[in-house]
């Protein structure tokens, strides 16, 4: 038994994926013969997030604090140093396998009623590979009596071996961003960002820039989808992430508060979300799932 469950391996020609029974998270992807998110060891857990799934709400909500449906309601605080509820409920529970073949996996779970989260969530999260990389679909359904607050998040971490975030350059189709304040609460509303170092519409060098930052207002590929690109040019390589409509807000994050000096700026995490960090307490951006109402959206990688 490793510290993260059963191990789901997916396997379509030069692609190969790992996905843990705990959390239902992505643990490994490879594809070309070198990995493209920076995951963790099978004998170890998941550590800053790594590859997890955050349900039923991403990033942070101020104090573990918010009203919903005329009460006040109080989650668990396991951000300690900043005292907020962070990343949902579901990353450190076993995750029920549905269904599993060569090429994808599909686990789920359902979040019972709790203190801070009085409410039924069912959560199903699919991990295919295609000729065209890994996508990543998820579900949610109310599977209580009354309307339940949600919000969801993935937390992959892009790599490109050996080199580190000052040398890669992003490219990230989004108009505006989110200031917080020290403890990563979102304050007022969303800046544009032409003409600042948060600006990277266009492909450039990440720098010395420290990210921990919240954009939206992406401008969609002519696929529709909001297309993230991290390459390092010199090797002319890379990896894109994508995602749906149903995921506008992306949390980027440089590493440079991670505990392990090992780990920082290694590797840039690049977070698709539904909701902005808060969103329990500010409503901003905040799906509210009425009884048998089903959440859906897509993500996922490729190389480049």
């Amino acid at each position: 038994m490793t510290p993260s469950g059963r191990q789901f391996c997916l396997r379509l020609e030069d692609q190969e994926a790992v996905v843990t029974e705990v959390g239902a998270t992505l643990r490994e992807y490879h594809a070309g013969g070198r990995p493209l998110i920076d995951g963790f060891p099978v004998g170890e857990r998941s550590h800053d997030g790594r590859g997890q799934v955050l349900l039923p709400w991403p990033n942070r909500i101020d104090g573990g604090r918010y009203p919903f449906a005329g009460s006040d309601q109080q989650l668990a605080i396991n951000e300690v140093e900043h005292g907020n509820a962070i990343h949902g409920l579901a990353r450190w529970a076993p995750w029920d396998l549905q269904e599993l073949t060569e090429t994808s996996v599909t686990l789920s779970l359902t979040i019972p009623p709790q203190p801070g989260y009085e409410h039924r969530l069912f959560g199903s999260v699919g991990y295919r590979l295609t000729e065209d990389g890994l996508t990543v679909q998820v579900q949610a359904t109310n599977r209580g009596d009354g309307n339940l607050p949600f919000g969801v998040g993935f937390h992959p971490y892009l790599l490109i071996p050996a080199v580190p975030v000052d040398r890669l350059e992003l490219l990230l189709p989004a108009r505006l961003r989110l200031p917080a304040n020290a403890r990563g609460i979102p304050m007022g509303d969303p800046v544009p960002v032409a003409g600042s170092e948060f600006d990277f519409t266009r492909p450039r060098q990440i720098g010395e820039l420290r990210l921990d930052t919240t954009y939206t207002g992406t401008t969609p590929a002519a696929s529709g989808l909001t297309e993230v690109e991290l390459r390092h040019p010199p090797a002319a390589e890379g990896v894109r992430l994508w995602s749906d409509q149903n995921l506008p807000y992306l949390q980027v994050f440089t590493g440079d508060a991670l505990a392990d000096p090992l780990v920082r700026r290694r590797s840039l995490a690049v977070e698709p979300m539904s909701c902005p960090p808060n969103a329990f307490r500010s409503g901003r951006g905040l799906t509210v799932l009425e009884p048998g109402a089903t959440f859906t959206a897509r993500w996922g990688l490729s190389a480049l």
